[in-house]
């Protein structure tokens, strides 16, 4: 059986709602990380679509150099979030 687009939109939002069952609660959408390089705090987006463990690179708006980030969404919705320098 072949999925209309809406069909399939819908399945993947159920399929999110059952790894991120948040109730009243809200899901972390950003996050502040030190870069690994510079040592400048920078605010990130999140993207809570990605699933409960994410990793993904990602270049530090202020000094440039490129971070291996690594997510993870806890049952309430929080996101914990790590940067390492992407060469490590």
């Amino acid at each position: 059986m072949r999925l209309t687009p809406d069909e399939d939109d819908e399945d993947r939002e159920d399929d999110l709602d059952d790894e991120l069952p948040l109730g009243d609660e809200t899901v972390d959408t950003e996050a502040m990380v030190v870069c690994p390089y510079c040592g400048e705090p920078v605010d990130i987006a999140l993207d809570p679509a990605g699933g409960t463990d994410q990793r993904y690179e990602e270049d530090c708006e202020v000094c440039c150099q490129p971070w291996q980030v690594h997510v993870t969404y806890g049952p309430d919705g929080r996101a914990a979030v790590t940067v390492t320098p992407l060469d490590a």
